[in-house]
């Protein structure tokens, strides 16, 4: 829950407007540009996932995914994405910012000896709708009649879903930047190279999506993730701002004249901020312009 004032307990909250100005030009199913998808395949697929990626992923049942991210050894977010596991041998990353083919490089630095194939799959598309899923619902996804994978990522103040598909659907500009503007509602970061390793798991928020575990075995950045959770050493978290301008990934959000954090993801006018968990009263700014603390939806958790 964002929250504006002295602590937690003193929370002024403005009203939540689930659709944004852009959404009701999207309408069915659209193509996201920017999504691209990682391939997983063989024997020792999820040993190797689990080795890499902050959550669970043995504990993930086949046919179902969950939100994960993948840090560095100094516990900063590189990517955000969702995990789909197909089955004990088959897993797909859903990537939303892109970067499919680099991190898949990446990657494969680390395989050794494990029979895992890793790939960028250019031939999966992702598709997207501002409507509920026909099939799929929470963390378990649907294979549909032709090959598509229906998954189920909205809530019921924002119902959501996505295709994979070896089809493009049409693209729109303006659909995606409303889809992109969803993301930050539910507090998804979405994140442009600039921001990639600078934030930590607890400062994008990533507790509130279930995106990564503090219990299982060791992974990069584990440590750092257990001793932050564990000794409550976390002082900024995520809050969703609405602003008067357009808001660029990094810039300062000022109060009083002083820069009290900065912005992580940015769509239009909505963005997503690394704010301290405890602020003074006061007006917020973001490049000169009048920003303000709405509440983040609920729901998007797997």
């Amino acid at each position: 829950m964002a929250y504006h004032g002295r602590s937690r307990n003193a929370q002024i909250l403005v009203p939540v407007h689930v659709s944004d100005n852009l959404a009701p030009l999207f309408n069915g199913l659209r193509a996201l540009s920017e999504a691209q998808i990682v391939s997983l395949r063989g024997p020792d697929a999820v040993a190797f996932a689990q080795a890499q990626f902050a959550n669970d992923v043995p504990s993930l049942a086949d046919g179902h995914w969950q939100w994960s991210a993948w840090l560095t050894a100094k516990g900063r977010v590189l990517a955000v994405f969702q995990l789909l596991r197909l089955d004990p041998q088959n897993l797909l990353l859903v990537c939303h910012d892109g970067g499919a083919e680099a991190m898949a490089e990446q990657l494969r630095r680390f395989v050794f000896r494990r029979k895992v194939m890793i790939e960028h799959a250019t031939g999966l598309k992702v598709n997207a709708a501002l409507q509920a899923p026909t099939q799929a619902a929470g963390a378990v996804l649907a294979q549909l009649d032709g090959g598509d994978i229906e998954l189920d990522v909205g809530g019921g103040a924002l119902p959501r879903s996505l295709r994979i598909s070896q089809q493009a659907a049409e693209h729109d500009p303006l659909a995606e930047l409303a889809w992109r503007q969803s993301d930050l509602r539910y507090g998804l970061p979405r994140l442009v190279e600039s921001q990639r390793e600078h934030w930590t798991p607890q400062q994008l928020g990533l507790d509130r999506l279930s995106a990564y575990s503090v219990k299982k075995g060791c992974y990069p950045g584990q440590e750092i993730v257990a001793r932050t959770h564990f000794l409550g050493k976390a002082k900024r978290s995520l809050a969703l701002l609405a602003c008067a301008g357009e808001a660029d990934p990094g810039a300062a959000v000022n109060q009083d004249g002083s820069a009290i954090g900065n912005i992580a993801s940015a769509a239009g006018t909505l963005a997503l901020a690394v704010l301290p968990l405890e602020m003074a009263e006061g007006a917020l700014e973001v490049a000169a312009a009048e920003a303000r603390i709405e509440p983040l939806l609920e729901g998007l958790a797997r």
